[in-house]
C-alpha cells in the first residue's frame, strides 16, 4: 500500500469526468487512496450509475452556483470565476479536514486548465500535477504560442493558404489549431484562452512539472518528447478495457437500442454524435439529416434532449423519413456502441474522449469538429493515423448534406480509402489495447508516477 493520499480536482463536464474516473480506478488498483472533488452538477451526473465509481473511491462535491449544470445562455466566465473562487475554499477545507482525520492529502492532482488548483496546492506546501485531457500535440501547440511562436501562430491564422511546422508536430494551418488561437472563437471563449495562458505559464515557472497526459505513446511518440524542459507522462488511454467491449449485459439496458443494432449488418451502421456540449444551428441539424438519408445506410443519432424536455429531432422536415432509416436515441454508452459489430462508421465532433474511444474501437471516422482541441483532433485522426476523413464546411460555415454523404461513402464504400483507413483503424486499436493492458504502458507509466511520490519527489 502505498502512502499516498491523491486529491483529484475534475473540471464539471464529460471531457474531464471520464477520464479522472479512470485515472482513480488505476491509481486505486496500485493502493493509492484517491479523493475526487468536483461541483455538485458533476457529482449527480458521475454518481447516476454506481457502475462507474469504482470501490474505494472518495467522493467530495461543492457548491459552485450551478448545481443543475451550465446551461445554454449562461455567462461562462461568471461560471469559471465561481469555481474557481468556491473550489479553491472547498479544497481548502478538504485539506484541513482530512489532516484532522489523520488521512492528510500528500498530492494534488487537476483536470486541464484549472490553474488555480496549483496555487491552492503550493498555498498548502502540497505537490501538484495537472491531468491533461487533450492528446499531447495539443499541448505542444499551446506551449509553443505562448513561448515565442505567438507570431508565427497569427500570421497563419491571417492566411488561411499558409502553414506552420512546429518541432515534434505535423504540418498544420489555420483550421487544424485550437480555435480559441483562432477568430472568432479567439474572441467568443478569450475566458478560455486565458485560463490556458495562465496554466502554461504556471507550468513554465515550475521546477520538474509533471503533466499526465491521457495518451499513449504508440500514436504521440514524438509529441510526447517535443518539450524537453516538460515532463509528458503518457497515461492513457484512460477508458476503461471492461469497458472497451462488446457486453451483452450491459446492452440490456440499453432502452432497445441493442436490439436494433443486433439486427444490422457487421460494420453497416454509421454511429452519430456530437458529445455533450456542441450546439448544432437547426440548419446545420438538417444538413446532417439529409447527408445520412442520402448515404442510403442504417445510422444511430444521439441527440440529446434539452432541460426542459424539448426535442430537437421534431423540428426537423425529415423526421418520419430518418425514424424509417435510422434509430434516434437521447443518450448511450457510446463506448459499448463503438465496440458493437454492426458499427462501421462514427460521424463525430472529435472531442479527446471520443476520438480515443474510436481508437480503442478500431472504428474508422468522419471528423466534424466544433471547438477547442477538436479541430486538432481532427487533423490527427485524418492526417497522422489516417483512419478517417474530416469534413469541409462551405462558405457559410455549413457542412452541406452532399458533403456528409460523401464522406461517410468514402469512409464505407469499400474503395481502396476505406480499406487504408480500415486497416489503420485496426493497427491504432491492437496498440491500443497493447497500452492498457496488465503490464502495458499506462500500468508502467503510472506506477513509475506513483512510485516517485512514495519516495518524495
Amino acid at each position: 500500500m502505498v502512502d499516498c493520499h491523491i486529491l483529484l480536482l475534475t473540471f464539471p463536464a464529460q471531457g474531464a469526468i471520464n477520464p479522472s474516473i479512470q485515472l482513480a480506478k488505476n491509481l486505486i488498483r496500485m493502493g493509492v487512496k484517491v479523493t475526487i472533488i468536483t461541483t455538485l452538477s458533476a457529482h449527480s451526473r458521475m454518481t447516476k450509475s454506481n457502475s462507474t465509481i469504482p470501490k474505494g473511491l472518495s467522493i467530495s462535491a461543492f457548491s459552485n452556483g450551478y448545481d443543475d449544470g451550465f446551461k445554454e445562455g449562461d455567462n461562462y466566465e461568471h461560471f469559471m470565476s465561481e469555481l474557481r473562487i468556491r473550489g479553491s475554499r472547498a479544497i481548502a477545507e478538504l485539506i484541513k479536514a482530512s489532516a484532522e482525520e489523520s488521512y492528510p492529502i500528500t498530492y494534488l492532482v487537476y483536470t486541464t486548465a484549472q490553474p488555480w488548483v496549483a496555487e491552492v496546492a503550493h498555498g498548502h506546501h502540497i505537490p501538484s500535477a495537472v491531468l491533461w485531457t487533450q492528446p499531447a500535440t495539443v499541448f505542444d501547440i499551446f506551449h509553443y504560442y505562448f513561448n515565442g511562436y505567438g507570431d508565427t501562430n497569427r500570421k497563419i491564422v491571417n492566411d488561411p493558404s499558409s502553414s506552420i511546422q512546429l518541432p515534434g508536430l505535423p504540418l498544420l494551418n489555420s483550421r487544424d489549431l485550437p480555435s480559441i488561437l483562432v477568430p472568432p472563437h479567439s474572441e467568443k471563449y478569450r475566458w478560455a484562452f486565458l485560463s490556458m495562458k495562465e496554466q502554461l505559464d504556471l507550468i513554465s515557472t515550475e521546477t520538474n512539472p509533471k503533466i499526465l497526459v491521457n495518451t499513449f505513446d504508440a500514436i504521440e511518440p514524438e509529441a510526447l518528447r517535443a518539450m524537453k524542459k516538460h515532463n509528458l507522462i503518457p497515461i492513457g488511454p484512460l477508458i476503461a478495457p471492461s469497458d472497451a467491449s462488446f457486453n451483452g449485459d450491459l446492452f440490456k439496458k440499453s432502452h432497445g437500442y441493442v436490439e436494433w443494432l443486433n439486427s444490422k449488418p457487421i460494420s453497416s451502421v454509421v454511429y452519430v454524435s456530437f458529445g455533450s456540449i456542441a450546439v448544432l444551428s437547426k440548419q446545420q441539424m438538417e444538413a446532417i439529416a439529409r447527408g445520412l438519408l442520402e448515404s442510403h445506410r442504417p445510422f444511430m443519432w444521439v441527440i440529446r434532449a434539452k432541460v426542459n424536455g424539448e426535442r430537437e429531432e421534431d423540428k426537423l422536415s425529415c423526421l418520419e423519413e430518418l425514424g424509417q432509416e435510422g434509430l434516434i436515441v437521447p443518450w448511450c454508452s457510446q463506448v459499448e456502441v463503438l465496440s458493437h459489430p454492426s458499427v462501421g462508421c462514427f460521424l463525430t465532433h472529435c472531442g479527446w474522449n471520443s476520438s480515443l474511444e474510436s481508437l480503442v474501437s478500431g472504428v474508422p471516422v468522419v471528423g466534424f469538429p466544433q471547438l477547442l482541441d477538436q479541430m486538432t483532433n481532427a487533423k490527427l485522426l485524418q492526417d497522422v493515423w489516417k483512419m478517417g476523413l474530416r469534413v469541409v464546411a462551405n462558405e457559410e460555415g455549413i457542412v452541406d448534406n452532399k458533403e456528409i454523404s460523401r464522406c461517410i461513402e468514402m469512409v464505407m464504400g469499400g474503395g481502396e480509402r476505406e480499406r487504408e483507413m480500415r486497416g489503420n483503424a485496426k493497427k491504432w486499436k491492437e496498440l491500443a489495447w497493447e497500452a492498457m493492458k496488465d503490464g502495458g504502458s499506462l500500468d508502467m507509466n503510472l506506477k513509475a508516477f506513483v512510485d516517485a511520490l512514495g519516495d518524495g519527489h
